[in-house]
């Protein structure tokens, strides 16, 4: 079961796990998800309705659960915080004790929001956990819940902590479109196809080498395969494990902007703006865990994460167009 999995990372990972010969079956509410992503069986419901949830799994008897059916916006976060406690957490609760009473293993869609500001980079799974938004506070309270379950009642899984998930599939079947869209590079690719009038970067004041945010970007399609080897991990009788999914490179603001230029041959239009609260100098991964345990290794670089991302949205054009009109 992928819940979550018409979503922009869900709807990734069940298109590779049908290529691989999985049958996933997508349980999506559908309140942010597109029904053309859908790669599976399409189940429409909520993870807080707990009654359909065990319904389904009764239904399917799924050998795994891929948990991404989560509010993924740090802003709206804090502005309307019972949203997040009410999904992420409440929700995934349900999910995981549904899960842990048919001894049915997790692999949970965390992120790097669960440390804050680091002390140093890169940043290791045992870094100090310090979220600065209440999305990144559920999805530590998620995985504190995960954590406790396995030591007391046996559940096994693995939580996979992202950093700045890019790009589309190379195939062209899938790619990213949110609505609102806070991610950078498709705000670039968005500014550059006259979506919006410019892009705003955030701040040019910060402790880095030309004063903008530096993050840690990584291709879709690499964290899908990273959920294959999980659940591989977990169907082989592997223990319960945590592991950062980033390229361990990081990029600036600027070098993004110029590296969409580069690829796509015309220039983001852009404005300074001011900073944003809790916006992290820089973020950077240490992937070192899951290469060594899992043999994870990404495979694509900046350059290939934007132009997967730019011939998907000239391949949709109009779809893109029509859904950022409003219609």
């Amino acid at each position: 079961m992928v819940a979550g999995g018409a979503g922009y990372i869900g709807s990734h990972v069940a298109l590779l796990l049908a290529d691989r010969g999985y049958e996933p079956v997508i349980y999506d509410n559908m309140s942010s998800g597109h029904a053309w992503a859908v790669h599976g069986d399409l189940i429409k419901g909520d993870i807080c309705d707990r009654p359909l949830l065990s319904a389904v799994l009764d239904d399917t008897k799924p050998v795994a659960i891929m948990h991404f059916a989560g509010k993924i916006l740090v802003a709206e976060s804090m502005e309307r915080p019972e949203l997040y406690f009410a999904n992420n957490v409440s929700g995934s609760i349900a999910l995981l004790e549904l899960a842990l009473e048919r001894g049915i293993p997790v692999i949970f869609s965390s992120s790097a929001a669960v440390y804050g500001t680091p002390e140093r980079v890169p940043i290791a799974e045992d870094a100090p956990l310090r979220p600065e938004s209440v999305y990144g506070e559920t999805k530590l309270v998620i995985e504190r819940v995960l954590d406790w379950y396995a030591r007391l009642r046996g559940l096994r899984y693995v939580s996979l902590r992202y950093f700045n998930a890019a790009g589309a599939s190379p195939s062209g079947r899938l790619g990213e479109l949110h609505r609102p869209e806070t991610h950078l590079i498709p705000l670039c690719l968005h500014a550059v196809m006259g979506l919006r009038e410019k892009l705003v970067v955030f701040g040019d004041d910060y402790p880095t080498p030309d004063g903008t945010c530096v993050r840690d970007y990584i291709h879709v399609d690499d964290l899908a395969e990273a959920h294959i080897l999980a659940l591989e991990w977990l169907l082989s009788g592997g223990e319960s494990r945590v592991y950062n999914l980033g390229s361990e490179k990081g990029y600036s603001n600027f070098e993004v902007i110029r590296a969409v230029g580069r690829v796509v041959g015309r220039d983001v239009p852009w404005d300074m703006g001011k900073r944003r609260p809790g916006d992290p100098p820089a973020l950077l991964a240490s992937s070192e865990r899951i290469r060594s345990e899992l043999g994870w290794r990404p495979r694509y670089g900046l350059d290939e994460m934007i132009g997967h991302a730019w011939n998907f949205l000239m391949a949709h054009e109009t779809l893109v167009r029509k859904l950022y009109s409003g219609e």
